[in-house]
């Protein structure tokens, strides 16, 4: 059994997208911290850009309370590398040393935990990864906190739209977060009665979704809802589609496909169609009562980590119980839908 630290000093940091549940394990961290080990919880702001330049604030019980409910991260949180600019490695693990760190906490997604990782193998700083994303496609847990409540903010949504299509016997094309994967489009879908839900796992077939819609019609029902992931793309060449637009990190400018997707519909199928982007809405307020939970179980696990010094490991979730896994098997993948689920649901319940 690893030898356990006691009243140790520890960073903690959020990077990537903002996510429902992260100040939920931020006060989970410090609670078991301060309370049980005796640590010294240092708050890094603004992520890896924090760690280069040292921002930071203290965290305590006292200053973490009323957080739980509280969306986004007390502790900000921006995209971004230290790999990226020559001297960021160097700085970061200067920074260690000035702000005397024993260990750091990242709580991120696939880039976060990349970085983390990376920075552990590569140089040895002693980190541990708490996986977060609404999108729920990280590789080696079974779920990210954020996630459940992005689908019921999706599926509230789509409860209200069904009443405002049927009112105009409209399809209305929502579409929602889902960059690589279509967990939240499969979810919502499942859990909103969608008629169809399209997700970047496979190409979308326009010729499929409008004869569905039409058998709908042609059985009386005149409305429809069709969920489809930000990241849903047609066949290669069956379409044109504008050029793809690049941000400042190499991600390509998500948004839009629903559009294509709803003229495509009407041109087909001459039906009325309008469309919903939900956008950052769905990342935005209070976490539901599962990603609290989950959140909390995290963080405290994530603590117990650091004085086990499990070093490169992060926490995960594996039937029900909260585990460690290499951040390596994480790091630059992305965790598809489950398609044996998706294909039952689109045959039985979709359409």
């Amino acid at each position: 059994m690893p030898l356990r630290l006691t009243g140790v000093r520890v960073g903690v940091l959020t990077g990537g997208g903002d996510c429902p549940g992260l100040n939920a394990v931020i006060r989970a961290v410090v609670r078991k911290a301060e309370r049980h080990y005796n640590d010294e919880i240092v708050g890094i702001l603004d992520a890896w850009d924090g760690v280069r330049k040292r921002n930071t604030m203290p965290l305590s019980v006292d200053r973490m309370r009323g957080s739980l409910p509280r969306g986004g991260t007390l502790l900000g949180t921006r995209r971004g590398s230290p790999f990226d600019t020559e001297t960021g490695v160097d700085e970061v693990i200067a920074s260690f040393a000035e702000l005397g760190l024993d260990g750091l906490i990242v709580v991120g997604g696939n880039g976060s935990l990349s970085v983390a990782c990376r920075l552990h193998a590569e140089h040895g700083l002693p980190i541990v990864g708490v996986p977060k994303t609404i999108d729920n496609d990280i590789v080696g847990t079974e779920a990210t906190f954020g996630f459940d409540t992005a689908v019921q903010i999706a599926t509230d949504a789509i409860d209200r739209l069904h009443t405002t299509a049927e009112s105009h016997d409209r399809v209305l094309v929502v579409e929602v977060m889902g960059r690589h994967s279509g967990w939240i489009a499969t979810y919502a879908g499942i859990a909103g009665g969608a008629t169809v839900a399209l997700i970047p796992e496979i190409h979308y077939d326009i010729d499929e979704v409008c004869e569905r819609l039409i058998m709908r019609h042609e059985r009386g029902r005149l409305a429809s809802i069709v969920v489809v992931a930000e990241g849903t793309e047609p066949p290669p060449g069956s379409v044109e589609t504008p050029d793809k637009v690049y941000d400042e990190f190499g991600h390509v400018r998500l948004g839009g496909v629903s559009e294509l997707i709803a003229r495509q519909i009407e041109e087909r199928t001459g039906y009325e169609t309008r469309v919903v982007n939900l956008g950052h809405v769905q990342r935005g307020g209070t976490p539901t009562a599962y990603d609290r939970i989950l959140s909390t179980r995290y963080g405290l696990a994530a603590i117990d980590a650091v004085h086990d010094r499990a070093w490169g490991d992060m926490v995960v979730l594996r039937c029900t119980e909260i585990e460690r896994a290499p951040m390596a098997i994480a790091a630059g993948r992305t965790r598809p839908v489950d398609m044996k689920l998706y294909r039952e649901i689109s045959d039985l319940f979709f359409a």
